[in-house]
C-alpha cells in the first residue's frame, strides 16, 4: 500500500534583520528558541519585542535582604524577572506569592517560571488587582517582604493589539486587564470638555491640555469616533502643529506620551489603586518586613513619598527612604525605560 509523503512545510522566515510587525519578531518572542537573536538586541541596548528587562534589581534585592525560607509578594508579576530573582534567593524552602491582572501575561509567566523549576510549591501566582493583599493574606500569611514595580510591562506596550503606544496601529483600549471596564475608546465618549481637561491636567501635567481636549471632544461631538491609536496620535499632532504652537516632532512625541499615560491613568483607576495599596500595605507585613516600590510617575512617586513619611511619622514604619534611589547611568544607558524609574523602600515596625 502507497503512503504519502507528509507535504513540506518551508521554515518561517524572519524578514529582514529589525522586522517592524509585533507579529513578525517571533524570535524575539521566544527567547529559549532564539536564545542567539535575543542576546544580539539586548546587546544594542534594546529591549526584544514581548520581553520585560526588570529594573534595579540589585538595588531592590539590597532593599528586601531576602533570605531562604521567607514568604515575600511581588505585588505587580508582569514578565516575572524581579520574581525570578526573589526566587533563586527564597530556596530552599521559601515561597512567593505573586498578583497581576492581566490575564494573557500571568499564564505565560506562570509557565516560564515552572520551567525554569519553580512550580506551585514555591511560586503562587494570583489573578487579582494589588490593592486587595488584605484579602491575600488570609491564604499566604504575612509577607517577610514586598516588591510593587508599577511600570507597565514592555510586553503590553509591545503589542499594538492591546493598545497601549501611539507608534503602532492598534485599538485604543489602554486597559491592564482587557476583560473588564471599558476600553479607553469607548471612555473618551463618556467625558464632557471639563473632566478631558482634568485627566490631562492631573495625570500627566500636560501643558497643551486645553486645545487637545477641545480637538478630541470636538471630532466625537461631530461624529468622528476615536477608535484606533494612530488616530488620536494624529489629532494631538494636528493641534499642536500649526500656528500658534509649532511644535517639533520631539516635543509633540512627548505631549502624545503623556496625553496616552494621563488616560491609562484613568481607565485604570491607577492613583486609586495605587492608594488603597498604600493604605493595605502595613497590615500584611510582618514586623521587620520590607517593602520596595519602583515608581515611573511624578504622581505615582508622590504618593508612595507622602505615605510613607505619614506612616514613618505615626511610627507604623521604622525607616523609609530619605530620598529616591535612581538607576545606574549604566542601566539607564543600556535600558533607556530606566531612566525614568524612582525606588522608595521603607521597614515595617
Amino acid at each position: 500500500m502507497d503512503t504519502e509523503k507528509p507535504a513540506h512545510v518551508r521554515r518561517k522566515r524572519y524578514k529582514g534583520t529589525h522586522p517592524k510587525s509585533f507579529k513578525e519578531k517571533y524570535k524575539e518572542q521566544q527567547p529559549e528558541l532564539y536564545e542567539e537573536a535575543v542576546e544580539k538586541i539586548l546587546a544594542q541596548g534594546r529591549t526584544p519585542a514581548g520581553m520585560h528587562r526588570p529594573i534595579c534589581v540589585n538595588e531592590i534585592m539590597d532593599i528586601l535582604k531576602i533570605e531562604a525560607g521567607q514568604v515575600g509578594l511581588d505585588a505587580t508579576l508582569g514578565y516575572g524577572g524581579h520574581s525570578l530573582e526573589m526566587l533563586k534567593r527564597l530556596q530552599p524552602s521559601g515561597r512567593l506569592y505573586a498578583t497581576d491582572v492581566d490575564p494573557f501575561e500571568l499564564p505565560r509567566t506562570k509557565e516560564r517560571l515552572a520551567a525554569l523549576g519553580y512550580g506551585e510549591d514555591v511560586f503562587i501566582p494570583k489573578k487579582m488587582n494589588f490593592c486587595a493583599i488584605d484579602q491575600l493574606v488570609y491564604e499566604s500569611g504575612l509577607f517577610d517582604f514586598v516588591l510593587a514595580d508599577l511600570g507597565v510591562s514592555s510586553m503590553q506596550i509591545d503589542n499594538p493589539e492591546r493598545g497601549f503606544s501611539m507608534k503602532l496601529e492598534g485599538p485604543l483600549d489602554l486597559r491592564l486587564n482587557p476583560t473588564k471596564g471599558k476600553p479607553a475608546a469607548a471612555f473618551l465618549k463618556t467625558l464632557t470638555l471639563e473632566k478631558l481637561e482634568e485627566i490631562l491636567i492631573y495625570n500627566s501635567d500636560e501643558p497643551n491640555y486645553e486645545p487637545i481636549a477641545k480637538a478630541i471632544i470636538s471630532n466625537i461631538s461631530n461624529g468622528i469616533a476615536i477608535t484606533t491609536t494612530t488616530q488620536l496620535r494624529n489629532i494631538i499632532t494636528d493641534v499642536l502643529t500649526p500656528a500658534p504652537f509649532r511644535l517639533n516632532k520631539d516635543e509633540i512625541k512627548k505631549t502624545c506620551q503623556r496625553c496616552f499615560q494621563a488616560l491609562r491613568i484613568e481607565v485604570n483607576n491607577e492613583f486609586g489603586v495605587l492608594e488603597q495599596f498604600l493604605e493595605k500595605l502595613p497590615e500584611v507585613l510582618v514586623s521587620g518586613g520590607r517593602v520596595a516600590i519602583l515608581s515611573f510617575h511624578s504622581g505615582e512617586d508622590r504618593r508612595v513619598k507622602k505615605s510613607f513619611q505619614y506612616l514613618f511619622r505615626a511610627g507604623i514604619y521604622s525607616e523609609v527612604a530619605p530620598d529616591p534611589i535612581r538607576a545606574s547611568p549604566e542601566e539607564c544607558f543600556t535600558n533607556g525605560r530606566a531612566s525614568s524609574a524612582k525606588l522608595r523602600w521603607a521597614i515595617k515596625a
